[in-house]
């Protein structure tokens, strides 16, 4: 086999391995990198008359191009245009990847092929230098973490480049503020701590926990759906199900109903999962919410309504379907993509007369993605009345087939109250995860968005070179870690 020592693994794929075959004398080889040396910097200088030489008034660091000079024989021209396929498959990405060379592998690059330079294709043989545009340019080692041990932690940090740390805060006492800095006097905060004057409330009080397991405590009447209220309900072990949907011409499925603590303000969120891998697949996923007189006040829903191509879309209504579009404050007007799979994250809420929806998509570890929020104000009475049953749903359109998964993995209802002029809320409670993100610029309260919470003189900071000592504020209230990768010019 023949081998470079600068062998190229784009996106964890090794190139050489999977266009080599020395049986059958292929290869993919690489014939030469550049790009990899010192990097320049760019100065920006101001003038002065009568001054020497002039004043410097910024830096950065560019870009970096990293130019992979390669070569890919084929067993016939046939086999090779099928490989120059297969390789374009590979090499283009809609967003940067991970890029490796077997004389560096202690590090990692960030690019995406931004230009080929075709040179030669003859006798089986392609020639070409990929360039690959590094917008991050500086390497990386591979990531660790460490944990706080009495909300201090002291790191070396040996790059030559300052890293952007990521702190994970998982909450264990509820906290109005959470805080990291370190010896220069930077941090991060979001939140307000309190003074002697202020009294701690919590604006946000449970009332409705469901997960499956209590499946049995809801009842089956009354419930009332859009469409047709048939099949069963069950508990998979990891959340609400649909084992079987019934029978409807139109959407059906089973639904259940709980009858909660009357509340004037409420907000319900939940975490639910709609997967179809056949086009010919449809599902919804609902939840209903009515008030002591069985009025509806509104509704939020994820759901695939098409068998001829792979959609998803959410809803978030206010009141009884009246018509389409109508009373719908998200809707696939401003909420639809074409995903097969939607682990999505759903919230109602209604504070004084203001009705408040929120959809996301969920990724993998937690982070929202893709969110909408949307608010309008009512004045219709009918639509005013106090929260006291939760229905939920799960549904398919007539003879369709059933999606691979749609589940309700949680369901969270609670009373919502306003503060006083002389009172701070909590903003995390225990089992919530707080995360300061100075590597993406991003401040998650539960993988959604806070920066609405961000204090004024916090700022993201980097770890320095040398020793960095760490605090986490308030004292005793998290179980906190860092997460770091040590960054080369």
């Amino acid at each position: 086999m023949i081998q470079s020592p600068e062998n190229l693994i784009f996106n964890g794929i090794d190139l050489a391995e999977s266009f080599t075959d020395s049986a059958k004398g292929t290869y993919f080889i690489v014939n030469n990198v550049e790009g990899r040396g010192v990097l320049s910097e760019e100065i920006s200088t101001i003038e002065v008359p009568g001054m020497a030489g002039a004043y410097q008034s910024s830096k950065y660091t560019p870009t970096r191009t990293l130019s992979v000079s390669i070569s890919l024989k084929g067993e016939s021209f046939e086999d090779l245009r099928k490989k120059i396929d297969r390789l374009s498959s590979i090499l283009i990405k809609d967003e940067l990847v991970p890029i490796k060379f077997s004389d560096e592998l202690d590090v990692t690059y960030y690019g995406s092929l931004n230009e080929v330079e075709h040179k030669i294709e003859v006798a089986c043989i392609y020639q070409a230098v990929l360039n690959f545009l590094c917008t991050d340019p500086f390497k990386y080692e591979e990531a660790q973490t460490k944990t706080f041990e009495s909300d201090v932690l002291s790191l070396t940090y040996n790059g030559t480049a300052p890293a952007s740390p990521i702190f994970e805060l998982e909450v264990i006492k509820p906290v109005t503020f959470a805080m990291v800095q370190n010896q220069y006097n930077e941090y991060q905060m979001i939140g307000q701590p309190t003074n002697v004057n202020e009294e701690v409330v919590d604006t946000r009080t449970l009332i409705l926990e469901e997960r499956g397991e209590t499946l049995d405590t809801w009842q089956d009447n009354p419930v009332s759906v859009d469409g047709n209220v048939s099949g069963n309900m069950g508990y998979d072990g990891a959340g609400i199900t649909a084992p079987t949907y019934g029978t409807g011409e139109r959407w059906h499925g089973p639904a259940k109903i709980k009858e909660v603590p009357v509340s004037t303000d409420f907000e319900i969120e939940a975490r639910m999962q709609l997967y179809t891998d056949e086009i010919n697949q449809t599902g919804r996923i609902e939840i209903y919410l009515f008030d002591e007189n069985m009025t509806e006040l509104g509704k939020v829903a994820i759901n695939d309504n098409s068998i001829w191509v792979l959609r998803r879309l959410a809803e978030g209504r206010i009141g009884p379907y009246v018509g389409n579009f109508q009373n719908y404050i998200i809707s696939s007007r401003n909420y639809q993509y074409e995903w097969d799979n939607f682990p999505a994250f759903l919230r109602m809420k209604r504070q004084d007369k203001t009705y408040e929806f929120y959809v996301a998509r969920v990724d993998g570890s937690g982070k929202h993605l893709w969110s909408l929020k949307k608010s309008y104000t009512v004045s219709d009475s009918k639509y005013l009345g106090k929260l006291k049953y939760v229905q939920i749903h799960i549904g398919k359109f007539g003879d369709t087939a059933s999606p691979h998964t749609s589940r309700i993995d949680w369901l969270r209802a609670y009373v919502i109250e306003d503060t006083t002029k002389n009172q701070t809320p909590y903003i995390a409670r225990p089992g919530d995860l707080i995360t300061l993100d100075n590597f993406n610029k991003e401040l998650l309260i539960n993988g959604e968005d806070a920066k609405n919470l961000k204090d004024f003189g916090g700022s993201f900071f980097n770890l320095h070179k040398g020793e960095n000592q760490l605090i986490v504020h308030p004292a005793n209230s998290f179980n906190s870690r860092v997460k770091w990768s040590e960054r080369y010019r």
